[in-house]
């Protein structure tokens, strides 16, 4: 079974993997306040766009445990200052605030509940976020099953697997389910540079699962087109506009250009809950830029360093979702 990323502790600590860990070493660890959970999502201890929303309502739920005693508007209170501590610390991701505004709003609606039992309700509610999740990771396996091939030869980018999520994953989950019927499946994994979480993370669990993976360094994906060796690309996405573009991990785009120049589909897995309707395009999508210290570079050059880039709809060949296979123009 894919490793579980995040799960309570028997306190009500939210339990990850520490992904900056891994491969050498598997450590999970307890956060335990609003700024720990907030340092971990900063520090990609936690990443991933679906696992990132799944911690911060957990991690609401843990750093509030003490207000249980006070009254239930000190509750709310400490509640608002923790969603605009925890919606700053990452701009991308979309389930981010998706899943904080869902915490938020579920308190509110709790009109009737003193601070102990609103308390209560909200670790429930973070509860069903995270087991929603397990159930659309299968669902978007499902769909995305159909669409490879027998002896599917699979190039993807990043980590979309059980490290990047509350299941088995967005782009890995199609992969899972073709390995847990007995299909032959070979993937081959882009290092995914600067921070390598193909490398690091998407190979370490394919192994752990039995999967036969080989990395690449990023640069190698094109001549590995051109020799045939891949059927499809498939990728996560950390945010989807209205009009199909999406985010992901810097490099995406590149790949997206060198797949259409060589006639291999590649297409985007994500939940529904990653699709912002309220951005008309990628343009508007926000970039996070991340340290120097990311790069080996001499301290007197400048370093551009954005952890995303945004890949146009014309480049998709379909969308996976937890609502089946969507294949672009998107309606106006």
């Amino acid at each position: 079974m894919p490793i579980q990323a995040v799960r309570w502790s028997p306190t009500s600590a939210v339990r990850i993997v520490d992904q900056r860990r891994l491969p050498e070493a598997f450590v999970e660890r307890d956060l335990e306040t609003i700024d720990a959970v907030a340092e971990a999502i900063r520090s990609l201890a936690v990443r991933g766009a679906p696992l990132i929303g799944i911690t911060a309502a957990m991690g609401l739920v843990a750093g509030l445990r003490e207000t249980r005693a006070a009254g239930r508007e000190q509750l709310l209170t400490a509640l608002d200052g923790a969603v605009d501590t925890l919606e700053r610390t990452r701009p991308t991701a979309v389930n981010l605030a998706w899943a904080l505004e869902r915490m938020r709003g579920f308190a509110r609606r709790c009109a009737k509940a003193d601070a102990a039992a609103l308390w209560t309700r909200l670790r429930d509610e973070a509860t069903a976020i995270l087991e929603e999740d397990c159930v659309m990771c299968r669902r978007i396996g499902a769909a995305g099953l159909a669409l490879l091939p027998r002896s599917a030869r699979i190039l993807t980018h990043c980590n979309a697997g059980a490290l990047a999520t509350g299941g088995i994953g967005t782009a890995l989950a199609p992969i899972y389910l073709a390995h847990e019927a007995g299909g032959t499946v070979q993937v081959y994994v882009d290092e995914t540079r600067p921070v390598r979480q193909g490398a690091r993370l998407t190979a370490w669990e394919l192994v752990q699962a039995g999967i036969p993976c080989t990395v690449l360094a990023d640069g190698a994906a094109g001549a590995l087109l051109a020799r045939g060796a891949i059927d499809l690309v498939i990728v996560g996405a950390d945010r989807i506009a209205a009009n199909g573009d999406f985010a992901n991990k810097i490099g995406t785009y590149a790949l997206a250009v060198l797949a259409r120049y060589h006639g291999v589909p590649l297409y985007c897995a994500a939940p529904s809950s990653t699709i912002d309707r309220a951005l008309a395009s990628g343009e508007a999508i926000p970039i996070e830029e991340r340290s120097r210290d990311e790069l080996d570079a001499p301290a007197q050059a400048a370093v551009w360093n954005p952890a995303f880039d945004v890949t146009p709809a014309n480049l998709v060949s379909a969308y996976v979702t937890d609502r089946g296979v969507v294949r672009p123009p998107f309606p106006a």
